[in-house]
């Protein structure tokens, strides 16, 4: 398994101990210049990994792990679709396909979903891959709005249609799909919705939150943030929430999270 539970009595506490498992690269390619598509073999993690959550891989040569939001789920693999944004992850950009990559996983909570409900999705720019597997979930009931900058930004488009969704896209300067935000298409269709999830920017979350609120639709956002251990133990991925009385604490995105509810949060 991927982690063990150990009940500590005296803090009436529970502590998790998780175990890194190495996974095979069965398949990699470029989406774009600077995003990458691989597919890490391991049956045992990919059955229990749920929409929303995350892996921390291990780079070679560095301390820290990198998380990368789960993609998708194939078969016995986990798809992961990441961009490379500095050292750490142009150094796992170069892993050769048949070699081990080490990760530990599934971890964080993930989008509560019902299938059954009319479910909008919406992804901004490396914030749209988490909604592959999220919105496969919900199939024919899933709309799907993804923005990106421009044409050459745009990803996984075959991917959604083929989970049967309803996809929009939209780019900053209209070089592909609608020109605009995401929030554009969604005034349009927010009526429909019984559950908005969403992934990217913060600006952008907080603006499909507050539209959320006044249309009175549940909306789930996950949240990006920098993050060293990903369980919860270096206390670096801090997120004020409100804490029902009209002031706020702290959690951690991490471990309470990436995924809570867009009320929650203190934006």
């Amino acid at each position: 398994m991927c982690y063990n539970k150990t009940d500590d009595n005296m803090k009436g506490r529970i502590f998790l101990k998780y175990d890194a498992q190495d996974c095979k690269l069965v398949f990699s390619q470029n989406l774009t210049d600077t995003i990458y598509d691989f597919r890490l073999r391991n049956k045992e993690l990919a059955s229990i990994t749920k929409p929303g959550q995350f892996v921390q891989v291990l780079v070679p040569g560095k301390t820290l792990r990198r998380p990368i939001s789960v993609c998708d789920i194939e078969d016995d693999a986990i798809r992961l679709v990441f961009e490379v944004r500095g050292e750490g992850t142009e150094i796992l950009s170069h892993t050769k396909t048949g070699e081990n990559i080490n990760i530990i996983a599934p971890l964080g909570k993930g989008f509560e979903l019902d299938p059954t409900k009319k479910t909008i999705f919406i992804g901004g720019g490396i914030g749209v891959p988490p909604m592959l597997y999220s919105a496969r979930q919900c199939g024919a009931n899933a709309t799907v709005i993804n923005g990106f900058r421009n044409k050459d930004a745009v990803i996984l488009s075959e991917d959604f249609e083929k989970a049967g969704c309803r996809l929009i896209v939209t780019t900053d300067d209209g070089s592909f799909g609608i020109h605009g935000f995401v929030t554009q298409p969604l005034a349009e269709i927010i009526d429909e919705a019984e559950m908005i999830c969403a992934c990217g920017p913060t600006p952008m979350l907080r603006n499909i939150a507050k539209m959320a609120e006044e249309k009175g639709v549940p909306c789930q956002v996950s949240l990006e943030q920098r993050m060293a251990c990903g369980v919860g133990a270096c206390l670096g991925c801090a997120v004020a929430v409100k804490d029902g009385n009209g002031g706020t604490v702290y959690k951690h995105v991490c471990k309470d999270g990436p995924v809570f509810s867009s009320e929650e949060v203190a934006w």
